[in-house]
Protein backbone atom coordinates (compact mmCIF):
# COMPACT_ATOMS: atom_id res chain seq x y z
CA UNK A 1 0.00 0.00 0.00
CA UNK A 2 1.66 3.11 -1.09
CA UNK A 3 0.47 6.32 0.67
CA UNK A 4 0.08 10.00 -0.75
CA UNK A 5 -0.48 12.86 1.42
CA UNK A 6 -3.01 15.62 -0.33
CA UNK A 7 -5.33 18.13 1.03
CA UNK A 8 -8.21 17.06 -1.50
CA UNK A 9 -8.91 13.63 -3.18
CA UNK A 10 -11.53 14.19 -5.77
CA UNK A 11 -12.96 11.00 -7.05
CA UNK A 12 -14.07 11.25 -10.61
CA UNK A 13 -12.71 13.58 -13.53
CA UNK A 14 -16.24 14.23 -15.20
CA UNK A 15 -16.93 17.13 -16.09
CA UNK A 16 -17.78 18.16 -12.92
CA UNK A 17 -14.79 16.83 -11.04
CA UNK A 18 -12.95 18.88 -13.71
CA UNK A 19 -14.72 22.13 -13.18
CA UNK A 20 -14.14 21.84 -9.54
CA UNK A 21 -10.71 21.30 -9.41
CA UNK A 22 -9.94 23.77 -11.69
CA UNK A 23 -11.61 26.46 -9.69
CA UNK A 24 -10.22 25.00 -6.66
CA UNK A 25 -6.06 24.82 -8.32
CA UNK A 26 -7.34 28.14 -10.18
CA UNK A 27 -8.34 30.24 -6.44
CA UNK A 28 -6.26 28.13 -3.84
CA UNK A 29 -2.06 26.69 -2.98
CA UNK A 30 -4.19 23.12 -2.56
CA UNK A 31 -2.38 19.54 -3.72
CA UNK A 32 -5.03 17.37 -5.46
CA UNK A 33 -5.08 13.76 -6.26
CA UNK A 34 -7.60 13.45 -9.31
CA UNK A 35 -8.57 9.02 -9.38
CA UNK A 36 -11.08 8.24 -12.10
CA UNK A 37 -11.89 4.66 -14.01
CA UNK A 38 -12.02 5.85 -17.28
CA UNK A 39 -8.70 6.17 -19.47
CA UNK A 40 -8.87 9.86 -20.15
CA UNK A 41 -10.80 13.02 -18.14
CA UNK A 42 -14.49 13.78 -19.11
CA UNK A 43 -16.42 11.00 -17.86
CA UNK A 44 -19.18 10.03 -19.80
CA UNK A 45 -18.19 12.46 -22.66
CA UNK A 46 -15.07 9.75 -23.81
CA UNK A 47 -18.26 6.95 -24.21
CA UNK A 48 -20.77 9.41 -26.17
CA UNK A 49 -22.41 8.27 -29.79
CA UNK A 50 -20.49 10.42 -31.96
CA UNK A 51 -22.93 12.46 -33.02
CA UNK A 52 -23.85 14.09 -30.09
CA UNK A 53 -23.42 17.97 -29.45
CA UNK A 54 -23.87 19.83 -26.27
CA UNK A 55 -27.41 21.18 -25.75
CA UNK A 56 -25.55 24.43 -24.96
CA UNK A 57 -23.23 27.18 -26.79
CA UNK A 58 -20.02 26.07 -25.92
CA UNK A 59 -19.23 28.78 -24.20
CA UNK A 60 -21.17 27.94 -20.91
CA UNK A 61 -19.42 24.44 -21.01
CA UNK A 62 -15.76 23.52 -19.57
CA UNK A 63 -14.33 24.61 -16.98
CA UNK A 64 -14.13 28.54 -15.51
CA UNK A 65 -10.57 28.70 -16.48
CA UNK A 66 -10.71 28.36 -20.33
CA UNK A 67 -13.12 29.24 -22.73
CA UNK A 68 -14.24 25.86 -24.89
CA UNK A 69 -14.59 26.92 -28.74
CA UNK A 70 -13.89 29.80 -30.65
CA UNK A 71 -17.41 31.57 -29.78
CA UNK A 72 -18.17 31.34 -33.77
CA UNK A 73 -21.72 31.39 -34.76
CA UNK A 74 -22.65 28.51 -36.95
CA UNK A 75 -23.23 29.43 -40.33
CA UNK A 76 -24.82 25.52 -41.80
CA UNK A 77 -27.46 23.26 -40.50
CA UNK A 78 -30.02 23.70 -37.82
CA UNK A 79 -28.14 25.46 -35.51
CA UNK A 80 -27.50 28.11 -38.15
CA UNK A 81 -27.40 31.48 -36.48
CA UNK A 82 -26.47 30.80 -33.40
CA UNK A 83 -23.43 30.08 -31.09
CA UNK A 84 -21.35 26.77 -32.00
CA UNK A 85 -22.49 23.54 -30.21
CA UNK A 86 -18.88 21.60 -29.61
CA UNK A 87 -18.63 17.96 -30.53
CA UNK A 88 -17.96 14.98 -28.15
CA UNK A 89 -14.52 14.78 -30.10
CA UNK A 90 -14.07 18.49 -29.10
CA UNK A 91 -14.85 18.33 -25.48
CA UNK A 92 -12.87 15.06 -25.14
CA UNK A 93 -9.74 16.99 -26.28
CA UNK A 94 -10.90 19.83 -24.36
CA UNK A 95 -10.30 18.05 -21.15
CA UNK A 96 -7.61 16.45 -22.01
CA UNK A 97 -5.64 19.58 -22.50
CA UNK A 98 -7.65 21.57 -19.22
CA UNK A 99 -5.73 18.31 -17.24
CA UNK A 100 -2.47 18.18 -19.07
CA UNK A 101 -1.78 21.84 -19.85
CA UNK A 102 -3.44 23.79 -16.78
CA UNK A 103 -4.02 20.76 -13.85
CA UNK A 104 -1.05 18.76 -13.96
CA UNK A 105 1.33 21.62 -15.14
CA UNK A 106 0.47 23.01 -12.07
CA UNK A 107 2.93 20.65 -10.14
CA UNK A 108 -0.09 20.35 -7.46
CA UNK A 109 -2.34 17.76 -9.09
CA UNK A 110 -1.85 14.25 -9.15
CA UNK A 111 -4.23 12.22 -11.64
CA UNK A 112 -4.89 8.58 -11.41
CA UNK A 113 -6.89 7.18 -14.66
CA UNK A 114 -7.90 3.64 -14.63
CA UNK A 115 -8.18 3.34 -11.07
CA UNK A 116 -10.82 1.92 -8.84
CA UNK A 117 -12.01 3.62 -6.30
CA UNK A 118 -12.49 1.27 -3.22
CA UNK A 119 -13.77 4.40 -0.40
CA UNK A 120 -11.81 5.47 2.68
CA UNK A 121 -9.10 7.40 0.64
CA UNK A 122 -8.31 4.31 -0.82
CA UNK A 123 -8.11 2.80 -4.68
CA UNK A 124 -6.42 0.38 -6.82
CA UNK A 125 -4.78 1.33 -10.38
CA UNK A 126 -5.26 -0.95 -13.32
CA UNK A 127 -1.39 -2.13 -12.27
CA UNK A 128 -2.61 -3.53 -9.85
CA UNK A 129 -0.98 -1.15 -7.15
CA UNK A 130 -3.03 0.03 -3.82
CA UNK A 131 -2.72 3.82 -2.87
CA UNK A 132 -4.18 5.16 -0.03
CA UNK A 133 -4.56 9.06 0.32
CA UNK A 134 -4.25 10.71 3.02
CA UNK A 135 -6.21 13.93 2.75
CA UNK A 136 -5.81 16.44 5.38
CA UNK A 137 -9.10 18.60 3.79
CA UNK A 138 -11.55 16.68 1.82
CA UNK A 139 -12.85 13.95 -0.20
CA UNK A 140 -15.16 15.22 -3.14
CA UNK A 141 -17.45 12.86 -4.31
CA UNK A 142 -17.83 13.95 -7.92
CA UNK A 143 -19.82 10.63 -9.08
CA UNK A 144 -23.08 11.45 -7.45
CA UNK A 145 -25.09 12.42 -9.94
CA UNK A 146 -24.60 9.28 -11.32
CA UNK A 147 -24.40 10.00 -15.52
CA UNK A 148 -25.51 6.81 -17.26
CA UNK A 149 -25.28 7.02 -21.22
CA UNK A 150 -27.11 3.92 -23.45
CA UNK A 151 -23.44 2.73 -24.25
CA UNK A 152 -22.93 1.90 -20.76
CA UNK A 153 -25.75 -0.58 -20.47
CA UNK A 154 -27.81 -2.69 -21.92
CA UNK A 155 -31.22 -1.90 -23.32
CA UNK A 156 -33.71 -2.32 -19.84
CA UNK A 157 -35.97 -4.82 -22.19
CA UNK A 158 -35.94 -8.67 -23.21
CA UNK A 159 -35.21 -8.79 -26.67
CA UNK A 160 -36.70 -11.77 -28.88
CA UNK A 161 -34.03 -13.59 -30.90
CA UNK A 162 -33.00 -12.07 -34.58
CA UNK A 163 -34.11 -8.67 -32.91
CA UNK A 164 -31.06 -5.94 -33.63
CA UNK A 165 -30.83 -2.69 -30.83
CA UNK A 166 -27.88 -0.85 -30.85
CA UNK A 167 -27.29 2.19 -28.74
CA UNK A 168 -26.78 5.35 -30.66
CA UNK A 169 -23.00 4.66 -30.65
CA UNK A 170 -23.05 1.66 -33.48
CA UNK A 171 -25.61 3.79 -35.47
CA UNK A 172 -23.42 5.08 -37.77
CA UNK A 173 -22.08 1.70 -38.72
CA UNK A 174 -25.42 -0.33 -38.63
CA UNK A 175 -25.63 0.14 -42.34
CA UNK A 176 -29.33 0.67 -44.15
CA UNK A 177 -32.33 -0.52 -42.53
CA UNK A 178 -36.08 -0.23 -44.15
CA UNK A 179 -37.52 0.86 -40.65
CA UNK A 180 -35.77 2.75 -37.59
CA UNK A 181 -37.37 2.28 -34.10
CA UNK A 182 -36.15 5.11 -31.45
CA UNK A 183 -36.62 4.23 -28.09
CA UNK A 184 -36.71 7.40 -25.80
CA UNK A 185 -37.72 10.93 -25.80
CA UNK A 186 -34.99 12.96 -24.28
CA UNK A 187 -32.11 14.55 -25.48
CA UNK A 188 -30.38 11.89 -26.73
CA UNK A 189 -33.62 10.03 -28.35
CA UNK A 190 -34.01 13.82 -30.14
CA UNK A 191 -30.25 14.03 -30.92
CA UNK A 192 -30.82 10.28 -32.53
CA UNK A 193 -34.01 11.19 -34.41
CA UNK A 194 -32.27 14.49 -35.87
CA UNK A 195 -29.27 12.68 -36.95
CA UNK A 196 -31.13 10.18 -38.96
CA UNK A 197 -33.26 13.00 -40.97
CA UNK A 198 -30.39 14.41 -41.23
CA UNK A 199 -28.70 11.31 -43.25
CA UNK A 200 -31.78 11.59 -45.25
CA UNK A 201 -34.15 9.10 -44.26
CA UNK A 202 -37.18 9.02 -44.77
CA UNK A 203 -39.70 10.77 -41.39
CA UNK A 204 -41.79 7.78 -42.31
CA UNK A 205 -39.41 5.26 -41.87
CA UNK A 206 -38.87 6.49 -38.35
CA UNK A 207 -41.07 5.03 -35.42
CA UNK A 208 -40.64 6.98 -32.16
CA UNK A 209 -41.51 5.38 -28.66
CA UNK A 210 -42.04 8.45 -26.58
CA UNK A 211 -43.36 7.48 -23.25
CA UNK A 212 -43.60 10.74 -22.13
CA UNK A 213 -44.23 14.42 -24.21
CA UNK A 214 -41.83 16.68 -23.30
CA UNK A 215 -41.65 21.04 -22.50
CA UNK A 216 -38.32 21.98 -24.43
CA UNK A 217 -36.45 24.84 -24.22
CA UNK A 218 -35.45 27.41 -27.34
CA UNK A 219 -31.86 27.55 -27.24
CA UNK A 220 -32.27 30.92 -29.28
CA UNK A 221 -32.95 32.13 -25.85
CA UNK A 222 -29.34 30.87 -23.92
CA UNK A 223 -27.01 32.84 -26.23
CA UNK A 224 -24.19 34.37 -24.30
CA UNK A 225 -22.43 37.73 -25.65
CA UNK A 226 -24.15 41.45 -26.47
CA UNK A 227 -25.47 39.92 -30.15
CA UNK A 228 -28.26 38.68 -28.40
CA UNK A 229 -28.59 40.78 -25.55
CA UNK A 230 -32.12 42.61 -26.26
CA UNK A 231 -33.51 39.07 -27.35
CA UNK A 232 -32.58 37.32 -23.84
CA UNK A 233 -33.66 40.50 -21.91
CA UNK A 234 -36.84 40.24 -23.90
CA UNK A 235 -37.21 36.55 -23.09
CA UNK A 236 -36.74 36.77 -19.76
CA UNK A 237 -39.02 39.57 -19.18
CA UNK A 238 -41.32 37.43 -20.48
CA UNK A 239 -40.68 34.38 -18.36
CA UNK A 240 -41.37 37.07 -15.14
CA UNK A 241 -44.19 38.40 -16.44
CA UNK A 242 -45.61 35.09 -17.38
CA UNK A 243 -45.15 33.74 -13.72
CA UNK A 244 -46.75 36.99 -12.13
CA UNK A 245 -49.71 37.10 -14.68
CA UNK A 246 -50.72 33.01 -14.27
CA UNK A 247 -53.59 32.15 -12.61
CA UNK A 248 -52.77 28.40 -12.21
CA UNK A 249 -49.98 26.06 -13.32
CA UNK A 250 -52.06 25.42 -16.35
CA UNK A 251 -51.91 29.04 -17.17
CA UNK A 252 -48.20 29.18 -16.46
CA UNK A 253 -47.57 26.77 -19.27
CA UNK A 254 -49.94 28.21 -21.19
CA UNK A 255 -48.31 31.90 -21.13
CA UNK A 256 -44.48 30.48 -21.12
CA UNK A 257 -45.56 28.30 -24.34
CA UNK A 258 -47.08 31.36 -26.09
CA UNK A 259 -44.16 33.81 -24.73
CA UNK A 260 -42.04 31.20 -26.36
CA UNK A 261 -40.21 30.30 -23.07
CA UNK A 262 -41.31 26.92 -23.58
CA UNK A 263 -41.41 24.73 -26.85
CA UNK A 264 -43.15 21.27 -27.64
CA UNK A 265 -43.35 18.91 -30.19
CA UNK A 266 -47.07 18.47 -30.72
CA UNK A 267 -49.11 21.27 -29.62
CA UNK A 268 -52.32 18.92 -29.29
CA UNK A 269 -50.28 16.83 -26.96
CA UNK A 270 -49.72 18.58 -22.88
CA UNK A 271 -46.19 17.61 -21.69
CA UNK A 272 -45.77 15.65 -18.41
CA UNK A 273 -41.97 15.93 -19.16
CA UNK A 274 -39.08 18.24 -18.70
CA UNK A 275 -35.41 17.80 -18.80
CA UNK A 276 -33.81 20.89 -19.45
CA UNK A 277 -33.39 20.04 -23.53
CA UNK A 278 -33.25 22.56 -25.70
CA UNK A 279 -34.06 22.65 -29.57
CA UNK A 280 -33.84 24.88 -32.07
CA UNK A 281 -37.25 26.65 -34.53
CA UNK A 282 -35.40 24.78 -36.99
CA UNK A 283 -34.93 21.33 -34.98
CA UNK A 284 -38.35 21.38 -33.92
CA UNK A 285 -39.55 21.68 -37.62
CA UNK A 286 -37.81 18.79 -38.24
CA UNK A 287 -39.08 16.47 -35.21
CA UNK A 288 -42.58 17.37 -36.31
CA UNK A 289 -41.89 15.43 -39.77
CA UNK A 290 -42.09 12.21 -37.84
CA UNK A 291 -45.51 10.80 -37.74
CA UNK A 292 -44.88 7.36 -36.19
CA UNK A 293 -44.89 8.48 -32.28
CA UNK A 294 -45.81 5.79 -29.61
CA UNK A 295 -47.72 7.33 -26.88
CA UNK A 296 -48.36 3.56 -25.05
CA UNK A 297 -45.78 4.00 -22.06
CA UNK A 298 -42.43 2.64 -21.78
CA UNK A 299 -41.29 -0.24 -23.93
CA UNK A 300 -41.07 -3.50 -21.83
CA UNK A 301 -40.36 -6.57 -24.79
CA UNK A 302 -39.20 -7.18 -27.67
CA UNK A 303 -41.01 -9.72 -29.64
CA UNK A 304 -40.67 -11.38 -33.11
CA UNK A 305 -43.60 -9.84 -34.64
CA UNK A 306 -44.37 -7.09 -31.93
CA UNK A 307 -43.09 -4.73 -29.07
CA UNK A 308 -45.23 -4.70 -26.03
CA UNK A 309 -45.30 -1.44 -24.13
CA UNK A 310 -47.03 -1.01 -20.81
CA UNK A 311 -50.25 0.67 -22.54
CA UNK A 312 -50.88 -2.57 -25.34
CA UNK A 313 -48.87 -4.08 -28.29
CA UNK A 314 -47.44 -2.79 -31.50
CA UNK A 315 -47.12 -4.83 -34.57
CA UNK A 316 -43.35 -4.60 -36.49
CA UNK A 317 -42.37 -5.83 -39.73
CA UNK A 318 -39.71 -5.26 -42.02
CA UNK A 319 -35.77 -5.23 -41.27
CA UNK A 320 -36.64 -2.98 -38.13
CA UNK A 321 -33.52 -1.59 -36.17
CA UNK A 322 -34.02 -0.99 -32.85
CA UNK A 323 -31.94 2.14 -31.07
CA UNK A 324 -31.61 2.26 -27.61
CA UNK A 325 -32.03 6.10 -26.21
CA UNK A 326 -33.38 5.11 -23.10
CA UNK A 327 -30.42 5.62 -20.36
CA UNK A 328 -31.27 8.34 -17.89
CA UNK A 329 -28.40 10.71 -18.31
CA UNK A 330 -28.98 12.64 -15.31
CA UNK A 331 -30.38 10.84 -12.90
CA UNK A 332 -32.79 12.41 -10.40
CA UNK A 333 -30.85 11.66 -7.32
CA UNK A 334 -31.59 12.66 -3.58
CA UNK A 335 -30.54 15.54 -2.47
CA UNK A 336 -27.68 15.76 0.40
CA UNK A 337 -25.65 17.87 1.89
CA UNK A 338 -23.14 19.02 -0.26
CA UNK A 339 -20.44 20.04 2.66
CA UNK A 340 -20.43 17.06 5.35
CA UNK A 341 -17.07 16.79 7.92
CA UNK A 342 -14.32 16.16 5.58
CA UNK A 343 -16.47 15.50 2.61
CA UNK A 344 -18.11 17.29 -0.39
CA UNK A 345 -20.66 15.54 -2.69
CA UNK A 346 -21.18 17.53 -6.15
CA UNK A 347 -24.42 17.98 -7.01
CA UNK A 348 -26.66 20.94 -8.82
CA UNK A 349 -27.09 24.35 -7.02
CA UNK A 350 -28.25 25.72 -10.26
CA UNK A 351 -30.68 24.18 -12.61
CA UNK A 352 -29.46 21.95 -14.97
CA UNK A 353 -26.47 23.96 -14.56
CA UNK A 354 -23.92 20.95 -12.87
CA UNK A 355 -20.62 22.53 -14.23
CA UNK A 356 -21.18 26.15 -13.17
CA UNK A 357 -22.49 24.15 -9.82
CA UNK A 358 -19.35 22.41 -9.71
CA UNK A 359 -17.39 25.94 -9.96
CA UNK A 360 -19.18 27.81 -7.70
CA UNK A 361 -18.63 25.04 -4.99
CA UNK A 362 -15.16 25.18 -5.12
CA UNK A 363 -15.62 28.92 -4.97
CA UNK A 364 -16.93 28.55 -1.57
CA UNK A 365 -14.70 26.03 -0.16
CA UNK A 366 -11.81 28.42 -1.29
CA UNK A 367 -13.69 31.30 0.08
CA UNK A 368 -15.54 30.21 2.97
CA UNK A 369 -15.02 28.70 6.74
CA UNK A 370 -18.01 27.43 8.15
CA UNK A 371 -19.76 24.09 7.22
CA UNK A 372 -23.11 26.04 7.84
CA UNK A 373 -22.54 29.10 6.06
CA UNK A 374 -21.31 26.56 2.76
CA UNK A 375 -24.19 24.79 3.14
CA UNK A 376 -26.45 27.59 2.87
CA UNK A 377 -25.07 29.39 -0.62
CA UNK A 378 -24.87 25.85 -1.79
CA UNK A 379 -28.31 24.35 -1.18
CA UNK A 380 -28.79 21.07 -3.77
CA UNK A 381 -31.41 20.77 -6.40
CA UNK A 382 -32.15 17.10 -7.73
CA UNK A 383 -32.46 16.83 -11.26
CA UNK A 384 -35.91 17.61 -13.01
CA UNK A 385 -38.21 15.11 -14.51
CA UNK A 386 -41.69 16.11 -14.26
CA UNK A 387 -43.96 19.02 -15.93
CA UNK A 388 -43.87 20.84 -12.34
CA UNK A 389 -40.23 20.11 -11.84
CA UNK A 390 -39.60 23.20 -14.01
CA UNK A 391 -41.94 25.51 -11.70
CA UNK A 392 -39.11 23.77 -8.31
CA UNK A 393 -36.23 24.53 -10.58
CA UNK A 394 -37.22 27.95 -11.36
CA UNK A 395 -38.14 28.58 -7.13
CA UNK A 396 -34.57 26.99 -5.99
CA UNK A 397 -32.77 29.37 -8.65
CA UNK A 398 -34.58 32.23 -7.96
CA UNK A 399 -34.51 31.91 -3.67
CA UNK A 400 -30.64 31.01 -4.49
CA UNK A 401 -30.00 34.25 -6.68
CA UNK A 402 -32.18 36.24 -4.05
CA UNK A 403 -29.22 34.54 -1.28
CA UNK A 404 -26.13 35.08 -4.03
CA UNK A 405 -27.06 39.10 -4.38
CA UNK A 406 -27.00 39.47 -0.53
CA UNK A 407 -23.19 38.90 -0.83
CA UNK A 408 -21.56 41.37 -2.85
CA UNK A 409 -18.05 39.05 -2.85
CA UNK A 410 -20.10 36.17 -4.33
CA UNK A 411 -21.65 37.98 -6.87
CA UNK A 412 -18.30 39.80 -7.68
CA UNK A 413 -17.02 36.55 -8.76
CA UNK A 414 -20.53 35.18 -10.24
CA UNK A 415 -20.07 38.29 -12.43
CA UNK A 416 -16.91 36.72 -13.79
CA UNK A 417 -17.67 33.13 -14.42
CA UNK A 418 -18.38 32.34 -17.62
CA UNK A 419 -20.11 28.85 -16.98
CA UNK A 420 -22.75 30.60 -15.47
CA UNK A 421 -25.64 30.47 -17.65
CA UNK A 422 -28.67 31.98 -15.62
CA UNK A 423 -26.60 34.62 -14.71
CA UNK A 424 -25.58 35.49 -17.68
CA UNK A 425 -29.55 35.83 -18.44
CA UNK A 426 -30.81 37.73 -15.25
CA UNK A 427 -26.91 40.17 -16.03
CA UNK A 428 -29.24 41.84 -18.79
CA UNK A 429 -31.20 43.02 -16.35
CA UNK A 430 -28.22 44.05 -13.55
CA UNK A 431 -26.56 47.04 -13.72
CA UNK A 432 -22.66 46.82 -14.94
CA UNK A 433 -19.77 46.71 -12.12
CA UNK A 434 -18.84 50.23 -13.63
CA UNK A 435 -22.41 51.84 -12.70
CA UNK A 436 -22.12 54.09 -10.01
CA UNK A 437 -22.71 52.70 -6.34
CA UNK A 438 -25.74 54.44 -6.30
CA UNK A 439 -27.39 53.57 -9.32
CA UNK A 440 -25.90 49.78 -8.22
CA UNK A 441 -27.89 49.68 -5.25
CA UNK A 442 -30.93 51.71 -6.67
CA UNK A 443 -31.24 48.90 -9.48
CA UNK A 444 -30.33 45.42 -7.86
CA UNK A 445 -33.08 46.44 -5.41
CA UNK A 446 -35.28 46.58 -7.50
CA UNK A 447 -34.15 43.55 -8.90
CA UNK A 448 -34.24 41.48 -5.71
CA UNK A 449 -37.70 43.07 -5.35
CA UNK A 450 -38.93 41.07 -8.14
CA UNK A 451 -37.08 38.16 -8.02
CA UNK A 452 -38.56 37.71 -4.25
CA UNK A 453 -42.02 38.38 -5.88
CA UNK A 454 -41.24 35.84 -8.66
CA UNK A 455 -40.19 33.34 -6.16
CA UNK A 456 -43.45 34.04 -3.77
CA UNK A 457 -45.55 33.90 -6.67
CA UNK A 458 -43.70 30.00 -8.07
CA UNK A 459 -44.19 28.78 -4.21
CA UNK A 460 -47.93 29.61 -4.23
CA UNK A 461 -48.84 28.39 -7.66
CA UNK A 462 -47.06 25.17 -6.76
CA UNK A 463 -48.79 24.74 -3.43
CA UNK A 464 -52.10 24.92 -4.96
CA UNK A 465 -50.91 22.26 -7.63
CA UNK A 466 -50.47 20.27 -4.57
CA UNK A 467 -53.58 20.91 -3.13
CA UNK A 468 -55.25 20.28 -6.28
CA UNK A 469 -53.78 16.92 -6.49
CA UNK A 470 -54.15 15.37 -2.66
CA UNK A 471 -57.02 12.70 -2.33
Amino acid sequence: MRTIEADYLVVGAGAMGMAFVDTLVSETDARVVLVDRNHQPGGHWTMAYPFVRLHQPSAFYGVNSLRLGGDSIDQIGWNQGLYELATAGEVCAYYDHVLRRQLLASGRVSYFPMSEYRGDGRFTTLAGIDYAVNATRRVVDATYMHVTVPAMRPPPYPLAPGVTCVPPNDLPKCGAHERYVIVGAGKTGIDTCLWLLGQGIAPDRLTWIMPRDSWLLDRAKMQPGSLFADQIKAGFIAQLRAISDATSVEDLFARLEESGGLLRIDPAVRPTMYRCATVTRQELEQLRRIGDLVRLGHLRRVDADRMILDGGAVARDGRTLYVDCTADGAEKRPSTPIFDDGRITLQSVRGCQQIFSAALIAHVEAAYQDDRAKNELCVPLPHPDTDLDWLRLALADYTNQLRWLDDPDLTAWMSAARLDLFGHLIGHLLPPASAKPRVRERILGIAKSVFSATAAKLDELLGEQTQLAAP
